[in-house]
């Protein structure tokens, strides 16, 4: 990892406050989903992605970290039965696009944290995170699909799948509001500049994939990097793990030539705004290797 650890120094405060967000829309009513979000630590992983924003945006970032761990993994129980999934995706986008009221305790949490990044936002950073906010939804639901198909899931479409289930590209827009300025143009629609965000997606996204792949595995999942490689080569998990690390590698060194090409160019904003997506690759990277939520992975046998 070429980018050194750093942690925002507001993270104890936003802890303690996406704790209570959780509360009030009573999404950590049920034991189970507490139980998670203690192990996922959804304030942490938002410090290490987001070291320099203001607590306003570190905030904002924490409580969609741990909304989107409680909606992914709603979507990923009742994925395979689509009469039950449909509904809950259906009703995020209705939210998002058409502004409707919310049904049920999940939609109320989005409603609120849309409400959020509107008032912090320009209308125009606000309607890039809603757009990507629905990209994000919508891969929840190529992703049952993908889980119910018999046939192997070629690389390319798992990681085109992963991108979108990620949720990561959601929050760039809260990096353009967390400049002093609104980025130009120039900045934000660059061509490098826009696949600088799909490498530190991927990168990031991929890297959790290492640390979640044996519980992957047990539970049957597919949208996972390391997985694909195993199904493509045939091989152990171990094997396919060290194909994922290198495929891994590759996407950062390419990132790092990019950003240090394109750096120039950038305003102050412009490169404030590549810096948040450094911050996922770095924050993705530290968090998973010490969060709960995947300490087992050290400990249990990698299956062949």
């Amino acid at each position: 990892m070429p980018f050194p650890f750093l942690s925002n120094p507001h993270e104890s405060q936003v802890t303690e406050e996406v704790d209570a967000w959780l509360h009030t829309w009573g999404l950590t009513d049920d034991p189970a989903v507490a139980e998670m979000i203690n192990r996922t630590r959804p304030a942490e992983l938002a410090s290490y992605n987001s070291p320099t924003v203001d607590s306003d945006i570190l905030r904002i970032v924490a409580n969609q970290i741990a909304y989107q761990f409680v909606f992914d993994d709603t979507a990923e129980e009742v994925g395979r039965r689509p009469g039950r999934l449909l509904p809950m995706l259906c009703e995020s986008i209705g939210i998002l696009r058409d502004g409707q009221p919310p049904s049920t305790p999940l939609g109320a949490a989005l409603a609120d944290l849309h409400r959020q990044v509107q008032e912090r936002c320009t209308p125009a950073q606000a309607a890039r995170w809603v757009w990507r906010s629905c990209e994000y939804v919508h891969g929840l639901l190529y992703e049952a699909v993908a889980q119910t198909h018999t046939a192997s899931i070629p690389i390319g479409l798992c990681t085109s799948i992963r991108a979108l289930t990620a949720g990561i590209d959601p929050f760039y827009p809260l990096y353009e509001a967390a400049q002093p300025c609104e980025l130009a143009p120039e900045d934000l629609y660059h061509p490098v500049t826009r696949r600088l965000r799909r490498l530190s997606v991927d990168a990031a996204v991929w890297t959790a994939d290492l640390f979640s792949a044996v519980k992957e595995q047990q539970s049957g999942g597919m949208i996972n990097l390391a997985l694909a490689h195993q199904r493509a080569h045939q091989c152990s998990l171990p094997v396919a793990v060290t194909l994922a690390i290198q495929q891994i590698n590759g996407t950062i060194r390419e990132f790092e030539r990019l950003y240090e090409k394109i750096k120039p160019e950038l305003t102050p904003a412009g490169i404030g705004y590549v810096e948040g997506m450094v911050g996922w690759i770095r924050g993705c990277y530290y968090w998973s290797r010490t969060v709960p939520r995947y300490a087992d992975a050290g400990t249990v046998p990698m299956l062949t």
